[in-house]
C-alpha cells in the first residue's frame, strides 16, 4: 500500500449506477452529513477520510465516480491503484441490484491488487430506511460468494446506518 508522512493512503473507488446514493455514502461517511439537495457527479469527485487501524493511521482517499461513466474509457485510469471497492445500489430500485454482477465483472477486469489478486468489492444496498422488507441475509450471502463480493451491508446514507461498519469492514 502506498505511504504517506501522515499514515498509509489507501485508494477506495465507490461505484455504482446512477443516482443510488454514492456521494450521499461518502457525505455521511467523512463529514457525518446528509441533503436532500443533491446534484449528480460529473466525472470523479474525491474526499478524504482518517482513520485508525490497528494503532496505525490510515487515510481513505475516496473516489466518487459518476454511474454514467462506467463503461468510458477514462475509468481504467480512475480504477489505477485502487485497493477496494463500494458497490452501491438502490434497495428501492431493484433495477440497480440486477447490475451489480456486470459491475464486478467490470471492475475485475480493470483492475487488480499488486499480488495480482482481486481487488475487494463490498456491496452496499443503500436507503435502507426506505424499503419494506429486509434483505434475505442468506440469499444475499449466497449472491456475494458466487459473485466474488467479500461481504454486504445494508446501508442508509440518510440515517447512517451501517456506512462506518461496511467502511471499516472493507479496511
Amino acid at each position: 500500500m502506498p505511504s504517506a508522512a501522515e499514515g498509509t493512503v489507501i485508494k477506495i473507488l465507490v461505484l455504482g449506477d446512477p443516482a443510488t446514493g454514492k456521494s450521499s455514502v461518502i457525505k455521511r461517511y467523512v463529514q457525518d452529513i446528509f441533503s436532500t439537495h443533491h446534484k449528480s457527479t460529473v466525472g470523479v469527485d474525491f474526499a478524504l477520510k482518517q482513520l485508525a487501524v490497528d494503532g496505525q493511521v490510515v487515510r481513505l482517499q475516496l473516489w466518487d465516480i459518476a454511474g454514467q461513466d462506467r463503461f468510458g474509457s477514462i475509468a481504467r485510469v480512475y480504477y489505477k491503484d485502487a485497493y477496494g471497492v463500494m458497490l452501491v445500489y438502490d434497495v428501492t430500485r431493484p433495477s440497480t441490484f440486477d447490475t451489480v454482477a456486470k459491475w464486478k465483472k467490470e471492475i475485475d477486469s480493470k483492475v487488480t491488487l499488486p499480488n495480482g489478486r482481486p481487488i475487494p468489492v463490498v456491496l452496499l444496498g443503500n436507503k435502507c430506511d426506505k424499503e419494506t422488507g429486509a434483505a434475505d441475509v442468506a440469499e444475499m450471502d449466497k449472491f456475494c460468494v458466487n459473485n466474488g463480493f467479500i461481504g454486504w451491508f445494508d446501508t442508509s446514507a440518510k440515517t447512517g446506518d451501517n456506512i462506518k461498519e461496511a467502511s471499516e469492514f472493507l479496511v
